[in-house]
Parts: structure tokens; C-alpha cells; sequence
């Protein structure tokens, strides 16, 4: 039987197409990613992918929030909605999974072996409990995993739109020139692809860093949140390495705090294509520390596992898991 996932993200969108065995393993048989503006919905995109073939099932994590089948993604013009999807797809209803992506990505978790995990704290490796997951790309996705007697039950939110918190003098700055622009500053605004712009803008007009003549001249071109932190990874800008310096600490923060929420023994998981990126600084002080920086709560904190997954189709994974599961019997 066929099964089809995705993961729909403000930028991209993965499609994997399997084949389930009589033992319940799905083989799988193409897959393909897409840039998701180029499609005017998603039904055209699945269109082009799948041809003749059609799923006896299908799951999708969705970059948004999902409200009763139906989502309009957060950062992409599409309305997804359960009903018409699985009529173009010819599926009941019932064989057809919306979530949001960081559900999807919380459900892989437990399929990804240890080695697609790189570990920032090693906390109490022996505790087990709620866990959980967040991760900066075109947004900040976040989602908890509580474990329970009938399998884990993810619940994912919109945290990642939660009021920004300034730590110091510096992000005080920060925000009060966001204000300027914005009606509502949240962590996202910070923690994203365009965050980092937004950061590297920031020290430019307010005189805390010199502009980068590689910034200027790449970014009519080129993507200007990829390029700082490649500058910052090699370390040949003094205002990229900066830039990304804060912002790997308000990361660190904003993981701490929701950590503190929902006291994730079982660990604190970093994804997103940024954390892939720029993973050698991520294990670098800065983002630990910030995640600890919590005064009395610092050893609590302490506890906590903390890993960035490091394999870049776990939402794609979460998705196969879900479609299995909604085959007939």
C-alpha cells in the first residue's frame, strides 16, 4: 500500500511518497522538494508530484497552525483544508493527517537514532518524561511530547509568537527599534531567517557595528540571512559574527524559557535548517549559557538534555509515522 508525507514550510516543501510492506515498514519509493511560492495551493503541487499514483493514506506537517483540518500557513498564502484535500486526493477523510509541522517533527523523535542528534547539554541522561522541540527557519515552530500509557501525545502551539523578553541593555535597544515597525515584537521576529536581518539591520542603524561590504554586495542576489551566517562561520565579518553571537543567545533564552514551562526531562530538542547551519557555533558557549540563564532555576536547567537534531528530513519521518498509522487494518 502506498503512503504519501510532507512537510510544508514557509520555503519549501517536502513530499515523500512510500510503500508499506506486510510487516508495516515503509519503503520508500520517490521523494522530492519544491519551493513552495511556486505553486498557487498545494493540491497543484501534489498533482505534479504523485501522477498516477495514488496513497492509500497521507500526513502532512504544516508550517501554521491547524484548527479543525484547516489551516492557513503562517508564512505562505495557502489554505489547506482536510475535506478538499482528501476529495483530490481520493481519500476518506479519516486516512488523511493535517498537523502542524512541529507535531511532526516532535513525533520523529523517537525514530531518529542517537547519531542524527548532536548534544548541546547532557543534563540527566537517565530522566524521562515531557519533552520538547523548537526551531528557527522561515519561522519559530515549538511543540511538547507527554508521554502517555497509549503512546506520546504531541501538543504543538504558536510560542514561537510570544512576546520578545529583553535580557540586557542591548536587547532593550533592540526592541524598542523593532517598535518602530512593528506593532507586536515576538521571539519570531528575532528567531527566523528574516530575525537575523532584522538583528544585522539593527546594529548597523543604530551605529553598534560597522555595515559589511560582502553583505552589501551579495545580498541584492543572494539570500541575506544565508550569507551573514556564512560570514559568521567563518569568521571574516566582525558584524556578522556579532549578529549571529545575539542571536544564538536570544535562541538559547527562548529555548530556556520554554523549558521552564513544560520541564522537559526527557530532553530539549533544536531543529530547523538554521540550527543544521550554523551548528558549530550552536555548540559553542553562548546558546548554553543563555539557555541556563535563569537565576534560581540554573541548576534545574542544568538537568535538562539538550540536542540539536541534525537530520534534515525529521519532519518528513514524523509524517511517514503518522500516515502508517492511518491505514486500513
Amino acid at each position: 500500500m502506498l503512503i504519501l508525507a510532507g512537510d510544508i514550510g514557509g520555503t519549501k516543501t517536502d513530499l515523500l511518497l512510500a510503500e508499506v510492506d506486510h510487516r508495516g515498514v515503509a519503503h520508500e519509493r520517490r521523494s522530492a522538494r519544491f519551493i513552495s511560492a511556486d505553486s498557487p495551493d498545494l493540491i497543484t503541487l501534489l498533482d505534479r508530484f504523485l501522477g498516477d499514483a495514488r496513497p492509500q493514506a497521507a500526513a502532512f506537517g504544516i508550517a501554521g497552525p491547524v484548527i479543525d483540518g484547516r489551516c492557513h500557513t503562517t508564512n505562505l498564502p495557502w489554505l489547506i483544508e482536510q475535506g478538499p484535500l482528501a476529495e483530490a486526493l481520493g481519500l476518506d477523510p479519516s486516512r488523511l493527517s493535517l498537523h502542524n509541522d512541529f507535531h511532526a517533527l516532535a513525533l520523529s523523535i523517537d525514530e531518529l537514532p542517537k547519531s542524527a542528534r548532536s548534544v548541546l547539554q547532557i543534563g540527566d541522561p537517565e530522566a524521562t518524561g515531557v519533552r520538547a522541540i523548537l526551531g528557527a527557519g522561515t519561522g519559530l515552530g515549538e511543540a511538547i511530547v507527554v508521554p502517555t500509557g497509549e503512546g506520546p501525545r504531541v501538543i504543538a502551539g504558536e510560542g514561537g509568537h510570544a512576546d520578545f523578553a529583553p535580557r540586557d541593555p542591548l536587547e532593550q535597544q533592540l526592541l524598542a527599534h523593532l517598535l518602530q515597525r512593528h506593532e507586536h515584537v515576538s521571539y519570531e521576529r528575532l528567531l527566523s531567517g528574516p530575525g537575523i536581518v532584522a538583528i544585522y539591520e539593527f546594529l548597523v542603524a543604530e551605529g553598534l557595528a560597522p555595515p559589511s561590504p560582502r553583505i552589501l554586495a551579495r545580498s541584492t542576489h543572494e539570500d541575506p540571512a544565508a550569507l551573514i551566517g556564512e560570514l559568521a562561520l567563518a569568521g571574516t565579518d566582525r558584524t556578522c559574527v556579532q549578529t549571529i553571537d545575539r542571536f544564538l543567545m536570544i535562541y538559547g533564552a527562548e529555548a530556556g524559557n520554554l523549558a521552564l514551562k513544560v520541564l522537559p526531562r526527557g530532553g530539549l530538542f533544536i531543529a530547523g535548517g538554521i540550527a543544521l547551519r550554523l551548528l558549530p557555533l550552536l555548540l559553542r558557549p553562548p546558546f548554553i549559557e543563555a539557555f541556563s540563564a535563569k537565576g534560581r532555576m540554573r541548576p534545574l536547567l542544568k538537568k535538562i538534555p539538550v540536542s540539536v537534531v541534525i537530520e534534515a528530513r525529521a519532519g518528513l519521518i514524523g509524517a511517514l509515522r503518522t500516515a502508517c498509522k492511518l491505514l486500513p487494518k
